[in-house]
């Protein structure tokens, strides 16, 4: 079993795309190869935004996130 889960991961990730697009009016926003876009289920994409590259990190590194103080 537990060689399977990449498998099955990656099929019930598919059945949740598809099950998105049957449910949202056939519309799905996603990131393709660093590139957002709105999927839809005619198979037409539309670009909305790229996207910066991602940042490198080396496995285990904990990333913490800052603080912000609100302006009042």
């Amino acid at each position: 079993m537990p060689r399977r889960i990449p498998e099955l991961a990656a099929k019930s990730g598919h059945a949740a795309y598809k099950l998105a697009l049957a449910k949202t009016g056939a519309v799905v926003v996603k990131t393709s190869k660093g590139i957002l876009v709105e999927r839809k289920a005619d198979g037409t994409s539309t670009v909305i935004k790229i996207l910066p590259p991602g940042k490198r990190v080396k496995v285990g590194l904990v990333l913490r996130r800052a603080k912000q103080e609100v302006a009042a």
